[in-house]
């Protein structure tokens, strides 16, 4: 399953990576192709001899020496996945705060390839707040992590923290590729981001929508390997995946014409907090504070994306929308869900903590047909990205 993979691995300095020689052995078995990478601690802990004959391939250390450099920008293009196993407590930091002191941080920084992490540290290392802190910065820097194991550890205690065993490890990196296949010939449509609907040349009507959500939902369908193209409002953040296409919009207007533009989807998300209303006669000019101590400004409903493209939705295509509430939220989602002729609405509300505008996590549940509701805790926005493709792909399934 593994055959003809380009695996870049990095070890970093952890009494784990005794392990990392069983770790490259089978992925050279399955028939990968395996560069390492070694921060200078490492070293104390496995041979980079051994690595060496083990990978087939020279294991680097050094950015650069008297006699060579190794190019980390070429090394982050040319794998299909950077694989850090065992990732220290150390080297997690400098990730989380994006330090550059070593060829491994180099790469990794530069990596325009998955990065997968597996970490290993003592249970109180593990378990303490700023590793926490740590691990959820990179994740919404689009790294993935393979779960610690519970067992015994280097220190003589039993809990949280040992690395994933290499097979558990193989297997994560069979998923990781099958998952890639799930959506191949795919296309799919996101709405992400707010709209801008202008008073006048200077101001506006807008909402707190960062993106963040759209634009975690679109990485995720093309990292299934699903065709994707966001219509986005205006906003801060780009794709990590550099796959995906990006249609800059400004006004709801605008957004629905560069939407309509791909009416023969497969998969349509929006996630897009779109205006409802806009000035329905904006002022050429500026307008002056001289008019008086009120303004009164006439709005007129701006046309309905979901609503729009449910009309027109084709047998086999899936349309899913958002519902952000503050009030009966259920009872207003399932009404979205069944009058807006959607597949599945995703429910979030302001009164939720860590959901919501400008946040980096949310809070959602899931509405489908004939019932279905599934509710999730609070993670990442990357991490509720994945929840939902995962309800995409069981509808397509």
């Amino acid at each position: 399953m593994l055959a003809q993979k380009k695996i870049l691995l990095g070890i970093t300095g952890s009494i784990a990576a005794y392990k990392i020689p069983i770790l490259v052995r089978s992925l050279i078995k399955e028939g990968a192709e395996v560069k390492i990478l070694m921060t200078p601690s490492a070293t104390d802990f496995v041979s980079k001899l051994t690595l060496s004959t083990l990978s087939k391939s020279p294991v680097l250390i050094d950015l650069f020496n008297e006699s060579s450099w190794a190019n980390h920008v070429q090394l982050g293009r040319w794998a299909d996945v950077f694989l850090i196993a065992p990732l220290s407590c150390n080297t997690l930091s400098k990730m989380a705060a994006g330090a550059c002191d070593n060829l491994l941080m180099a790469t990794y920084l530069s990596a325009t390839c998955p990065v997968i992490a597996a970490p290993a540290m003592d249970e109180d290392m593990w378990h303490h707040a700023a590793t926490k802190s740590n691990l959820a910065a990179i994740a919404v820097h689009g790294c993935q992590v393979i779960p610690v194991e519970y067992g015994e550890l280097a220190s003589g205690l039993t809990g949280d923290g040992r690395m994933a065993e290499p097979q558990t490890i193989v297997d994560y990196l069979h998923s990781f590729f099958t998952n890639k296949e799930e959506l191949k010939g795919k296309k799919a449509l996101v709405t992400a981001g707010p709209t801008l609907e202008s008073l006048d040349p200077v101001r506006f009507i807008s909402n707190h929508s960062s993106g963040k959500m759209g634009y975690a939902i679109a990485d995720e369908l093309a990292k299934r390997g699903a065709a994707v193209t966001i219509v986005s409002g205006p906003v801060a953040v780009v794709p990590k995946q550099k796959e995906v296409q990006v249609l800059h919009t400004k006004t709801a207007a605008e957004m629905m014409e560069n939407a309509r533009l791909h009416l023969d989807y497969d998969i349509a998300v929006m996630a897009a907090a779109v205006a409802d209303f806009t000035p329905a006669n904006p002022s050429p000019q500026k307008i002056k504070k001289e008019g008086g101590e009120e303004l009164t400004i006439n709005l007129k409903r701006t046309e309905d994306i979901l609503a729009a493209f449910a009309k027109e939705k084709k047998r086999g295509q899936i349309l899913v929308g958002f519902a952000l509430e503050t009030e009966n939220e259920k009872s207003n989602a399932i009404k979205k869900l069944n009058n807006k002729n959607a597949d599945l609405i995703v429910l979030n509300t302001l009164q939720d903590e860590g959901a919501g505008f400008g946040s980096s996590t949310n809070k959602v549940t899931i509405f489908g047909k004939e019932n279905f509701e599934k509710a999730f805790p609070v993670k990442t926005k990357e991490a509720v990205a994945v929840d939902i493709v995962d309800a995409i792909i069981n509808l397509i399934k």
